[in-house]
Parts: structure tokens; C-alpha cells; sequence
């Protein structure tokens, strides 16, 4: 079968490898039918994610159909359309039981899929641990409007989950991309009093006002000053950072107000400074950390339901066999690029 394959830093290429076999009681087989491509594939790419093996298919984002499973498993069946989540987990140790998926004590848990074992981006993908990784898709809903359920919406939901958000806060969203747009629509959800939205491209903002337009936008050079005078208390009460720069981490405290909550959900590529006597006196809640991916099936509800739709954020659809080309497309922002889809049934 076809996969995309990391084979050394700086270097993917579209290999020929073995369809993958089920090889634990958990496991299920599923044949892709859409997989994406997520900045964290290009964080890959580029060495920032040392654990990443060489030699693995990536993609940790896609849909399918369940081709075979194995005895242990008790969800799902031949036949289902599934999406798959970002996370294997057992669902068993001290943190999945807490909630904590991302913390699975599991040789594979955590993200492993694209990682640390073979992903998404190829024309099959065996997932481990399959009554956690795979949500059975609504008959309502489509594969494109599922494709992100198990990812960035995923973690888009988990943010505005633990940010806390109340119906009198000014919530700040620093960066727009696919993953902030997820996150904007997941705090929407909470109906805060006012939401503004921070991105340097004007691409993306206009993307922001055209689809959202109860929602204020600015650029980063005035965000501070916008965002002390459209709220109550100098500052922004919840502050969510989805960019991942160097400023953009600086502007998430420096626009909180006192006692906020400020929930850093990018990946960096370099350690960030806290100026602790800078931020003195300030008393603000940092929330970090990876996605805790266990909504699946309340975000899949919701899509269902109309409340949730992704659907704008996919600009171009790709066969597997170019995939290449549309790595390329999505890394250097060209043709108004927010998400490709990748159609893996078309190898």
C-alpha cells in the first residue's frame, strides 16, 4: 500500500509498504478514506519532535471504515465508519482513568499514531487499543464534516473545556489557523460575552470575518491596547494561545487581566521564557500541555446536532498520490490553504 513516510529529518516520501496486520486482541484495521495533514506532521518534518521515529507512516488525523478487528474488541465492527483519535490509550491506567489520555502509562499511548507507530497518511492504518481510538461516525455525518473530530477539534474542545469559560468573560484566541478556528467555534459553544480573535494574516482574519462575524479581530502589533479597552477589567479573562511564536506566548499573559486563566494549546519549537518579575502580582492560572482527546463522541454528537462544522476549513482535496504536492502547498500557506484533505481511496 502507499504511505507517507518519515525517513530522516527534513525528508518524507510516498513509499510502498506492507498493509499493516492486527497484531493485539485491541486492534482494529481500518482502510482511510480522508487523512490531513496537521502542523504537527510539519513539526515532524522539520526534527522538533524528537520521539518521532523514522521509517513511520505519518498523519494522526483521518476517517475510514473498519476493515477487521480483533477478539478484544467490543465497539466497533467490519463495516463502521469510524474517526480516529489522535490518542491511543487504554483507558485503564491511573491517568486514562482520570481523564488524563494523553498521559496513558501505555508503551503506545499518548500520541503514537503517525509518531511513534505507523499513522494515517497511506491506505490502511492498524489502531491499537480500538474501543478508545475509534468513535463510530453518525449516519448524518459526513466524512468531511468527521475528519477533524479526532484531532484538532478535539483539541480545540479540550481547551475551551479547561479554560473555564463563563458567560461574563472577554475570552482572547491568539492565532486563527485550522487549529484556532477549532478552537474559536469550541468556545463559542460556552457563549462568552465577547470574543476576540488575534492573527497577523490577513488571510486568516478575513477567513474570521466572513464565517464569524460576531467575533472582533486584530492584528498582534494593537492586540494589547484592543484588548485592555474591550474589557471590563484591563485584560482579557481567559486567554487561549494557538500560534505557538515567541510573541504570541509573550502577548497570551501580557493581555490577561489579574487572576486570569491563560491556556497555552500550541506546540513550540524552541523553550519559552516565563519574566516572572514581569508577571508579579498578576496571580494568572497557566493550563499547557497536549490534548486530552476523549470527547470523540460528544464532539461527533454536536457536528450531528449542527453545532459544530468544520467543513470551511477544508480549501483543497488531494489524492494520497499527491500528497507531496500538497504538503508543499499547506507548508508555504500558497492558494489560500487552510486544511487539504487527503482522499486515501484514491491512491
Amino acid at each position: 500500500m502507499l504511505a507517507y513516510t518519515y525517513l530522516e529529518k527534513g525528508t518524507f516520501r510516498l513509499t510502498d509498504k506492507p498493509k499493516p496486520v492486527l497484531r493485539e486482541p485491541g486492534d482494529a484495521l481500518v482502510r482511510v478514506t480522508l487523512s490531513s495533514i496537521c502542523t504537527s506532521d510539519l513539526h515532524i518534518k522539520h526534527g522538533s519532535v524528537p520521539r518521532a521515529v523514522p521509517g513511520i507512516t505519518v498523519g494522526h488525523e483521518m476517517v475510514g471504515v473498519v476493515e477487521s478487528v480483533g477478539p478484544g474488541v467490543q465497539t466497533v465492527r467490519p463495516g463502521d465508519r469510524v474517526s480516529v483519535n489522535v490518542e491511543t490509550f487504554c483507558g485503564e491506567c491511573f491517568f486514562c482513568r482520570h481523564g488524563y489520555v494523553n498521559n496513558c502509562t501505555d508503551p503506545s499511548g499518548g500520541w503514537a499514531l503517525g509518531c511513534r507507530i505507523d499513522g494515517g497518511q497511506a491506505e490502511y492504518v492498524r489502531v491499537p487499543y480500538a474501543d478508545q481510538g475509534l468513535t463510530k461516525i453518525p449516519e448524518s455525518v459526513t466524512d468531511r464534516q468527521a475528519l477533524f473530530a479526532g484531532d484538532i477539534l478535539a483539541t480545540g474542545f479540550w481547551a475551551a473545556r479547561i479554560t473555564e469559560i463563563g458567560p461574563e468573560d472577554t475570552v482572547l484566541i491568539l492565532g486563527a489557523g485550522p487549529t484556532g478556528i477549532c478552537t474559536l467555534l469550541c468556545v463559542l459553544l460556552k457563549a462568552p460575552k465577547q470574543v476576540i480573535v488575534c492573527e497577523k494574516d490577513p488571510a486568516r482574519l478575513r477567513f474570521v470575518r466572513e464565517h464569524y462575524p460576531q467575533v472582533l479581530t486584530v492584528g498582534p502589533e494593537e492586540v494589547l491596547a484592543f484588548t485592555q479597552a474591550h474589557s471590563d477589567h484591563g485584560g482579557a479573562d481567559r486567554v487561549l494561545e494557538v500560534a505557538g511564536a515567541e510573541e504570541t506566548f509573550r502577548l497570551a499573559w501580557q493581555c490577561a487581566r489579574p487572576n486570569a486563566v491563560v491556556t497555552v494549546v500550541a506546540l513550540y519549537d524552541r523553550p519559552q521564557l516565563l519574566p516572572l518579575p514581569e508577571m508579579y502580582g498578576k496571580n494568572l492560572t497557566f493550563k499547557t500541555g497536549g490534548v486530552d482527546g476523549c470527547d470523540s463522541q460528544e464532539i461527533l454528537d454536536l457536528i450531528a446536532a449542527g453545532k459544530l462544522d468544520t467543513t470551511p476549513l477544508i480549501t483543497h482535496t488531494v489524492p494520497l498520490r499527491d500528497i507531496a504536492a500538497a504538503y508543499d502547498l499547506f507548508e508555504h500557506r500558497r492558494d489560500g490553504v487552510i486544511k487539504v484533505a487527503v482522499d486515501c481511496s484514491m491512491a
